[in-house]
């Protein structure tokens, strides 16, 4: 390996290029920075390469086609529909491919520059960048570590062939007949789902009293009844125990309510949750502080413990989520920049894509009166929207929760089609302390989903 003779000079050196990462070094690149940016892997990181996006994709495929099999009551009969999987994931690849050619070209110009390698912190203002050839130190003022997370690997079910982490169930080579998901968090319930609509008998099992356990239950009751529809077998109070595998098969031993089972099917998915990646980087030659459970700890401008290093995304406390990662590298770039910015998590909704989808910002009635905050809630179905029923997707409502003082919209949660889409008009009314009255008097466009949110401010107005 070679080594570079002599440091090279930076202002902010981001490590990690996911959309914490890349959002961060052209924040700060626009805000009068030269920033560096630094990546082992591909442009993009876990979200555009091997999960947002690409399980986005594979669901939306999946949609189509159940859809084609299965709209005879809108006077729509397929026959012989039939899924070329090769070219599912060709299509899949394709979009990866242009999005991460933007990501270049949004970098590139933004006069960030681009390196590629192994990045591990020397002191707090060097780091040095490996790659197969060569070695080369750079000295930073500031650095923002965005470096993500990992799939879980539980001792007893190691990745193989057959036991697959969420990456592995993306790239499938052909449709499995049988999968079993460990664990009914979103990335289980989106993958499980998605093949369900393939054909793929799914069983999911998980560990907790019910799927999806960061959404309300009322909202994954009807996730549970459309995956049952499906056919998918959800089974809760379930702890997977062991695996068998076969060449062609894998054997599961499951604990359900004091009962072992055995569940058999081609792969085993396991989708128990992520671990930052904070090791092996050199922070403990740095000196910066970490969790118990290896986050690293920041305050509220993104700051570690030590003063001109950030960081950003799945690696800090929170939901792991894309835009939480980017919106904290804006603060980030910000801070870094002099300007006098905080995080706050109050407006960030979490979505699931699951069938139909689920969102959820803000306060929940629960979480509201567990603080002592007293309010009024209203939910309206789109069984009641001419839109949805149209589409022939008319399950799932709209809920507001509104402070009782002033009317003012602290939380709401959608279970229903385009739900991903319909909560930026709630996050947009948390952020803004808009009022239920406001949104009520909103002209919104009809017909359309949108409407429903209108309907539930109304709906409410009229219990006031």
């Amino acid at each position: 390996m070679v080594v570079g003779d002599f440091p090279i000079e930076l202002e902010t050196l981001v490590v990690g290029a996911g959309p914490g990462g890349y959002v961060a070094a052209i924040h700060a690149a626009r805000l009068g920075q030269r920033v560096a940016i630094v990546d082992r892997g591909n442009l993009g990181g876990v979200c555009l390469n091997v999960g947002c996006i690409p399980s986005k994709a594979l669901i939306s495929a999946g949609h189509r086609y159940n859809h084609a099999k299965h709209s005879e009551e809108m006077g729509i009969i397929a026959e012989n529909v039939r899924v070329d999987f090769t070219k599912v994931q060709e299509w899949k690849e394709n979009i990866v491919k242009k999005l991460t050619v933007g990501v270049d070209g949004l970098l590139k110009g933004n006069k960030v520059e681009i390196l590629s390698g192994e990045a591990y912190f020397v002191d707090k203002n060097t780091v040095s960048i490996m790659d197969e050839m060569k070695s080369q130190t750079y000295k930073f003022k500031h650095a923002i570590i965005a470096t993500g997370s990992r799939p879980i690997e539980i001792p007893s079910f190691k990745y193989t062939e057959r036991v697959i982490d969420s990456t592995g169930a993306l790239n499938l080579k052909e449709i499995p007949k049988r999968l079993i998901v460990i664990g009914g968090g979103y990335i289980g319930t989106e993958l499980g789902s998605a093949y369900a609509n393939f054909g793929t008998e799914v069983v999911i099992l998980e560990g907790a009293e019910q799927i999806l356990a960061g959404f309300e239950k009322q909202m994954t009751q009807i996730i549970e009844k459309r995956l049952k529809k499906k056919g998918v077998s959800v089974h809760t109070n379930a702890m997977a125990r062991g695996v068998k595998e076969t060449a062609d098969s894998v054997k599961v031993t499951v604990e359900i309510n004091g009962n072992t089972e055995t569940f058999e099917a081609d792969y085993c998915l396991v989708t128990v949750g992520r671990i930052p990646n904070t090791n092996e980087i050199g922070l403990e030659q740095v000196g910066i502080g970490l969790t118990e459970r290896g986050l690293i700890k920041i305050d509220k401008q993104c700051r570690t413990t030590v003063d001109n290093i950030f960081a950003i995304g799945d690696i800090v406390d929170g939901p792991q989520l894309a835009h939480k990662a980017s919106y904290e590298g804006k603060v980030a770039a910000e801070v870094i920049c002099g300007e006098n910015s905080e995080i706050d998590y109050y407006g960030i909704p979490a979505v699931c894509f699951t069938d139909p989808e689920l969102a959820s910002v803000g306060y929940t009635e629960e979480e509201a009166k567990k603080e002592g905050i007293e309010v009024n809630v209203s939910k309206f179905p789109f069984q009641a929207n001419g839109r949805a029923l149209s589409l022939n997707d008319a399950e799932g409502f709209v809920k507001l929760v509104t402070r009782k003082e002033d009317n003012v919209v602290i939380g709401g949660q959608i279970v229903g089609p385009n739900a991903s889409d319909i909560i930026s008009e709630i996050s947009l009314a948390l952020e803004t302390c808009t009022r239920v009255e406001d949104i009520a008097m909103t002209i919104h466009a009809h017909p359309t989903l949108g409407e429903i949110t209108m309907d539930a401010a109304e709906t409410l107005m009229r219990k006031l």
